[in-house]
């Protein structure tokens, strides 16, 4: 009987259990993480000399070059160095047109790259401003605008960055980031979506007063009213007013609210919650995932530029704001600098079950362990697994 084939079905079933353990909030719990990664110490270590005879198997790796010890870098001192990226794309949005450009191009350029800006189309007057004004104030060499629609867009998604950065919706960032894969290029996606809101229950909710408060805010008329924004063109227009007539929205829910988990709708931008009660936001937090959260309040995480930006799955991937859009365009270059006095000997071939005794006694950090190695007490190994046994 041949071997079994594990195929698409076969797959299919293995994603579908383990999301289904995901979604019991199992792996969420610190018990389970700590014991798990315990038991990967244990593994390990009980099973030592079945991983050295499988390394000398496959690779025919010495045993001495599967012990993992400081040895081998000291004396040394070690940093990690922020290292720009080099070029990068940027490609705005229009619904905060200043926010949205000039934010990840900070962030770009504090972390020392050159950043070619695309403005969206749908705000001309804020890209012709960010055009005519860039590249007043700052260095045209190494900063630019590019303006245009499709074509020019095209173009430059044509060309090999060192990372893009694209606001947007999700059909367009399939495009962005079938360009960028041509050249391995790393991407963060800030896209959209549906935000839902949560009120809990315990809200002492008042429509009749909601609606006096709207009223205060853009008067009895609100399309006269200079203080609300408007939507930039008829496509968001149309999109906005399909939302509108939904059947969720047209009609007015007042008992019920049954749902189906296979019709979840994708991980949002953002979710926010309005509560009085401790348990309810803490349930809140640790289950819904989302690119943000928000708690008695709605968008204004946006403003806090302590907080990363950003979605998750369908509402985008990477995140930006504040340092963080200086971690987005830089690399944590790590660096080791080494010394040429005090290199050890014993790390060096021809190994020997007496290097192998000193590398095992610094690895569990005991003076007499050392001390039996320099020695040359040939019954450490041993003494030692009896001890941790």
């Amino acid at each position: 009987m041949g071997e079994a084939i594990f195929g698409g079905e076969e797959a299919a079933a293995l994603v579908a259990e383990l999301r289904g353990t995901f979604s019991t909030g199992k792996t969420r719990s610190y018990e389970w993480r700590v014991t798990q990664l315990k038991s990967i110490v244990k593994l390990v270590e009980e099973r030592e000399d079945e991983i050295v005879q499988a390394l000398r198997s496959d690779l025919n790796k010495p045993e001495f070059e599967t012990v993992k010890t400081p040895i081998t870098t000291f004396p040394s001192s070690a940093e990690i160095v922020a290292d720009p990226l080099g070029v990068v794309l940027v490609i705005s949005a229009w619904n905060y047109p200043i926010l949205l450009s000039l934010d990840p191009v900070i962030g770009a350029i504090a972390a020392g790259n050159a950043v070619v800006l695309k403005p969206s189309e749908i705000a001309p007057a804020t890209s012709s401003l960010l055009a005519k004004y860039v590249a007043q104030y700052l260095d045209a060499s190494a900063v630019r605008v590019v303006e245009g629609t499709v074509p020019e867009t095209t173009a430059l998604l044509e060309q090999k960055w060192d990372k893009i950065l694209y606001t947007g919706n999700g059909r367009v960032a399939r495009i962005v980031m079938t360009a960028a894969a041509k050249h391995l290029t790393p991407v963060v996606l800030e896209l959209g979506g549906k935000s839902p809101v949560i009120v809990d229950s315990d809200v002492n909710l008042k429509i009749d007063s909601l609606k006096c408060e709207l009223e205060k805010f853009y008067g009895t008329e609100p399309l006269l009213s200079n203080d609300l924004s408007r939507i930039v063109n008829s496509n968001h227009f149309e999109r906005l007013v399909k939302l509108l007539e939904e059947d969720k929205v047209v009609g007015k829910i007042v008992y019920g609210g049954q749902r189906d988990k296979a019709q979840l709708r994708p991980k949002p931008l953002a979710a926010y919650l309005f509560t009085n009660r401790k348990d309810v936001k803490d349930k809140f937090v640790s289950t819904i995932s989302a690119g943000g959260l928000v708690i008695n309040d709605s968008s204004i995480h946006l403003a806090v530029h302590t907080l990363p930006f950003g979605g998750v799955e369908e509402s985008g991937m990477g995140s930006y704001h504040g340092k963080f859009s200086f971690d987005a365009f830089s690399h944590k270059k790590a660096v080791l600098y080494r010394s040429f006095v005090g290199d050890a000997p014993a790390r060096y071939p021809p190994y020997t079950q007496g290097k192998l005794r000193l590398l095992k006694g610094l690895i569990g950090g005991s003076i007499f362990g050392i001390l039996q190695a320099l020695v040359g007490w040939s019954n450490y190994t041993a003494a030692t697994k009896a001890k941790t046994a």
